[in-house]
């Protein structure tokens, strides 16, 4: 949340100081960006042939599903390129996320039945996994 607030303000500052030509680019970032929390959806149980472009055209019809990577994204093993069958479909509006969620949950798509809810956002810090975590491992107080 604290990124976003800086963001905002980084934004903000850019688009007051630039002449008044009209909405620009950078406001509808921080608007996607603000609004994320509340239109961000998670899309589990998916067939493993469901790429990006096909669950985008599946949430289409509900709203506006935002563009570029931030949009749709099926979430694959980076060693494999398999899905690992979910994935993330982010809405310009809350409206068309809330509407989304309870057209498409439970029903099938490409074969298997889909899971929708509200995305979590990822916990800020905190232990991730990997080296250098407790006492005794690699990087740690205790050890070699």
């Amino acid at each position: 949340m604290a990124f976003c607030n800086k963001v905002g303000g980084l934004i903000r500052r850019q688009c007051t100081s630039s002449s008044s030509r009209g909405p620009t680019p950078m406001i509808h970032m921080f608007n996607v960006v603000r609004h994320a929390s509340t239109s961000k959806l998670f899309v589990g149980g998916l067939s493993y042939g469901t790429d990006d472009m096909s669950l985008k055209e599946a949430f289409n019809c509900f709203g506006t599903v935002v563009e570029g990577f931030v949009g749709t994204k099926v979430i694959t093993d980076r060693d494999s390129g398999r899905s690992k069958g979910f994935g993330f479909v982010s809405f310009e509006d809350s409206e068309s996320a809330k509407s989304a969620l309870s057209g498409m949950d439970g029903q099938e798509l490409h074969g298997r039945s889909i899971r929708v809810s509200f995305a979590n956002d990822r916990p800020s810090g905190g232990f991730r996994g990997g080296y250098g975590g407790g006492a005794g491992g690699f990087g740690g107080s205790g050890g070699y």
